[in-house]
């Protein structure tokens, strides 16, 4: 079937599908489901991936809130697997590719495919999407303390002295790590690798489901088709004539 020539039908089919799937699932997947082509069955997840996207968001956290921050890294050829503990360029990883996720404890995640971990490319990423007003939680990078600074308060645990939790338990980057967890449980288990041309979408995908978790199956493939409203997905009703 010619990407030209989705019905709407499976439209509403794939965007179920993608949001019931706890940990993802595979354009190969979706193409035995729907009785599609593969090329029409990835087309169609990655446009709704596209839908996920939100093009006004509002900030993260806010007074009396807490928004975690940390980076991690994704991909990169199997024989590259322990060479990239040992090699290090900054925090960057052999064949991998940066992700930086801020989470707000008990609401939505953002997370973001990013060239480099550094002050440059990092701080216009929090500043934008954290609330100045939150309490900003990370790791001891010595990326994060300056930036920090321009929050209400800053808390860092100490990883490589291996601490993770302190003050009762409330200084801790345990759910952004817990998130980094599933990500690359969906990206190793269902689709085995992403391209970095590609790795954005399966952000947003992984971002929305998460952010949007405390609705049912149903609400969130609802929620998930909202998001088409003003962008163009490109596909053709049943009605419409082959080149509209």
């Amino acid at each position: 079937m010619e990407r030209s020539h989705i019905p709407l039908t499976k439209w509403v089919a794939a965007t179920y599908f993608m949001m019931t799937a706890k940990k993802s699932m595979s354009a190969k997947n979706l193409q035995r489901l729907i009785d599609t082509s593969y090329e029409a069955a990835w087309f169609l997840f990655h446009r709704l991936r596209e839908c996920g996207i939100d093009s006004n968001p509002g900030a993260l956290g806010g007074a009396n809130k807490v928004v975690e921050g940390d980076e991690t890294y994704i991909g990169g050829k199997e024989s590259n697997k322990h060479a990239s503990k040992r090699i290090r360029k900054g925090r960057g990883a052999v064949g991998k590719q940066a992700v930086f996720s801020l989470i707000e404890r008990g609401g939505a995640v953002r997370s973001f495919h990013v060239a480099n971990v550094n002050a440059k490319t990092l701080r216009p990423v929090i500043v934008k999407n954290a609330s100045r007003k939150s309490f900003f939680m990370t790791d001891e990078h010595s990326v994060y303390p300056a930036i920090g600074n321009e929050f209400v308060g800053h808390g860092t645990v100490n990883h490589s002295a291996e601490e993770y939790v302190r003050l009762g338990g409330f200084l801790h980057t345990n759910t952004i790590e817990s998130y980094f967890a599933l990500i690359k449980r969906d990206i190793y288990g269902q689709f085995h690798s992403v391209s970095e041309a590609h790795l954005h979408r399966y952000l947003a995908e992984f971002d929305f489901r998460h952010s949007y978790r405390s609705l049912s199956d149903a609400e969130r493939a609802d929620e998930l088709l909202r998001g088409a409203k003003g962008k163009r997905l490109m596909y053709r009703q049943p009605d419409q004539a082959a080149n509209a």
